[in-house]
């Protein structure tokens, strides 16, 4: 049977499977392909590419639907579109995450005869419905902990910061990939496929958007052929397919709804329009916006690029806003530091000092607040909302919980915007 031919036949395979129908439309999205090139496989974000040497060296029909699973899965949850920024920070890096949050969904596939992980596929049990943001985090700074490590010290068992077991969880299951050892050595890992990440560099947010839009309709077509086979909605893609909102949008209008009303009637102006005919009227007096406080998790997960994306909209808010304050605290476990601004705000993103880099404890803020006896008109609090669960937060100032990652957690007070960029 020739290549092309197995890629149709599996396609057919993986569209009438009831775990993989939900991915029927982006089977389907662009265009699949063989090549005579010696690579393995990629995907640009919508085609899907795959060499024909590669797939003659996998025998087994199961494994080729598990590769073809996997270029289509980088495609369904727009790696390409939405972690540029990762690939250029560091390509082989952001690489290996993406195929961690892939080969996680293949493998818990629970019909594992009709599609299975090939021969050197990147896997750990860890990663179980992580994203690639959050996979890349946690391998980077694992990472850095090995480049630390003096050379002698290795041995096997050793655990990450957050108290996960590194090495091989399961040493007789030879799919589980040894973390410790493929970062000591990540520059040479070996991965199941290559990502074009470049190929839609040139593309315009409208394009790049209409792409996305594709992607969603793709998954909402399999959706339709889904519900007839009974299969229900896995979490990767009731995630993709949650309505979306404008985080800056709903930022914008808290600050506003939380700092407007402030006009007050004063005697010691009269109202000018109404002198003129005798009437001794108060005058209303715009009373200026106090300060806002923006408490910002320091935190490991938390990185640098999320908090220059949040101080740049924040200098935005504070120029439609402005306030006569604003107090930023840095934060993990304790309030480690504060800085105050007033005036222009323009250039806030460059005079942020971030202090931390502890574990998470946000009751430390509202401690300080009050403390402090802090006098703000609201709160905004920029956080991964992986946090304590009994949170004391005993202030009655409105607040505003920016989170970045843990979609299930849940203020104790006010509101809660997602800032996940997945």
């Amino acid at each position: 049977m020739d290549q092309e031919t197995r890629l149709k036949r599996s396609h057919i395979m993986l569209m009438k499977n009831v775990e993989t129908t939900w991915y029927s439309g982006i089977l389907m999205m662009g265009v699949s392909e063989v090549l005579d090139n010696k690579f393995t496989a990629y995907t640009d974000g919508v085609n899907k590419r795959y060499s024909r040497p590669f797939m003659s060296d996998i025998k087994d029909d199961a494994k080729l639907r598990g590769l073809i699973m996997h270029e289509n899965l980088h495609v369904a949850l727009k790696h390409i579109p939405r972690c540029k920024d990762l690939f250029r920070e560091n390509a082989k890096l952001a690489n290996v995450s993406a195929d961690f949050v892939v080969n996680d969904i293949i493998e818990n596939f629970k019909d594992k005869a009709n599609c299975v992980l090939p021969d050197g596929a990147l896997y750990h049990p860890m990663f179980r419905n992580w994203s690639v943001r959050e996979v890349y985090a946690y391998l980077k700074k694992e990472q850095e902990k090995q480049k630390q490590k003096p050379e002698d010290s290795g041995g096997s068992g050793d655990k990450g910061g957050d108290g996960e077991t590194e090495s091989n969880d399961s040493p007789n299951d030879e799919k589980v990939t040894d973390l410790e050892k493929l970062l000591k050595n990540l520059d040479n890992a070996k991965t199941l496929d290559e990502h074009d990440w470049e190929s839609d560099k040139e593309l315009t947010p409208e394009e790049v958007k209409a792409v996305e839009e594709g992607i969603d309709k793709a998954l909402r077509q399999g959706g339709i052929l889904a519900g007839r086979m009974g299969a229900k909605i896995p979490r990767s893609i009731s995630d993709l397919l949650e309505p979306k909102v404008d985080w800056r949008e709903v930022l914008r209008e808290f600050v506003t709804s939380a700092t407007k009303g402030k006009d007050e009637f004063t005697w010691r102006k009269f109202n000018k329009r109404m002198l003129a005919n005798d009437y001794y009227l108060p005058s209303l007096e715009n009373e200026s916006i106090g300060e806002v406080v923006v408490a910002i998790d320091t935190s490991g997960s938390i990185s640098n690029e999320q908090i220059a994306e949040f101080a740049s909209e924040l200098a935005s808010i504070c120029d439609t806003c402005d306030p006569d304050k604003v107090r930023v605290l840095w934060w993990d476990t304790a309030v480690h530091g504060e800085q105050l601004f007033s005036g222009n705000y323009t250039e806030i993103a460059k005079m942020l000092k971030p202090m931390g880099g502890g574990g998470t404890m946000v009751s430390c803020v509202s401690e300080y607040i009050n403390k402090e006896s802090i006098k703000a008109e609201c709160v905004l609090v920029f956080t991964d909302g992986y946090l304590e669960s009994d949170i004391k937060w005993d202030i009655v100032t409105p607040s505003l919980w920016l989170v970045t990652q843990n979609k299930a957690f849940e203020p104790p007070s006010g509101k809660k915007i997602l800032l996940n960029k997945e």
